[in-house]
């Protein structure tokens, strides 16, 4: 047994351990968080939520969205191990709680929070309903179809294309790095969650992706808000056609079988969709309901 694997074992079984043995064993666990620096000093943090970006520079920090409480402390580390700088802004790709509500950790820290005008309006709508709203900190700059700075030597740009997964979802673009944050816009591998309640269409997000893939360098890296297990958070302009194809057949099978005289009861229960081999696994049904919908409502 690899002697991390021994000690993460150990560390189970600490009840029986005194503090101060517990707390050694502890420093020798891996973290249960990831950083990857990416390129021109961006990089992306993982833990439990939506992936979140990180741009540092002599000017200042960029970081994009923020995961949970507990997840956004722990970033929060991260980067001060990495950077004396002041938090310019932080931007969320959408208004979704595994994206948004470790937003309350940058309270004092971030300068600024920034995202669309109907990602500011999501968030309200759930916070008030779930009677959260001392617990969030909303973005207090937002804009309707695009918003640019430049922090250090870097230029960034927030777009908004469209209704997506939602109808607040912005893409990220760092144009020195060439690198683009999709938030939620794509699920690697991994059967998307579809929020109709606040907005999403599944035939438009087709077409915010057409226009990512256009806008966008032959050479952009994309960071994407969740992938499957084996796969990665970040990919290609290849990726970006594959979940388009995807998303593509998913309307396609939701129209063929209404036309057929299927019932929605039993087009859910189909475990898989046709033509599609790379999407598997768990949470099959958020996109068949969802697609299933918006064809019916035409």
């Amino acid at each position: 047994m690899h002697r991390r694997s021994f000690l993460r074992n150990t560390v189970l079984t600490a009840g029986v351990l005194t503090l101060a043995q517990q707390k050694l064993l502890a420093a020798f666990v891996d973290d249960p968080w990831k950083v990857n620096m990416l390129r021109g000093n961006v990089g992306i943090f993982t833990e439990r939520g939506g992936t979140i970006g990180f741009h540092l520079s002599n000017d200042g920090i960029v970081v994009i969205d923020s995961q949970f409480p507990d997840q956004s402390k722990h970033l929060i580390d991260e980067l001060k191990k990495r950077s004396d700088k002041a938090i310019r802004y932080l931007f969320n790709t959408h208004h979704h709680g595994d994206h948004t509500s470790g937003n309350i950790s940058f309270k004092g820290l971030a300068e600024h929070v920034v995202a669309h005008q109907n990602c500011l309006q999501n968030q309200q709508a759930v916070a008030q309903k779930n009677k959260t709203e001392d617990k969030q900190l909303y973005p207090d700059t937002t804009f309707t179809d695009d918003w640019k700075t430049k922090v250090g030597k870097e230029k960034i740009k927030l777009q908004y294309f469209g209704a997506g997964h939602t109808n607040g979802d912005t893409i990220i673009y760092f144009e020195e790095a060439n690198i683009a944050h999709m938030g939620d816009l794509v699920f690697n591998r991994r059967h998307p969650f579809v929020d109709r309640t606040a907005g999403a269409n599944i035939q438009s997000w087709i077409q915010v992706l057409d226009k990512a893939a256009k806008k966008y360098e032959k050479d952009t890296l994309y960071i994407f808000g969740h992938a499957a297990d084996g796969y990665e958070v970040t990919g290609t302009k290849d990726d970006l056609g594959k979940f388009k194809d995807y998303l593509n057949r998913v309307l396609d099978f939701a129209r063929q079988e209404q036309k057929a005289g299927r019932s929605k009861e039993d087009f859910l229960k189909n475990k898989e969709i046709p033509g599609v081999v790379e999407w598997k696994g768990d949470g099959i049904e958020r996109p068949l309901t969802a697609a299933w919908e918006e064809v019916a409502a035409g």
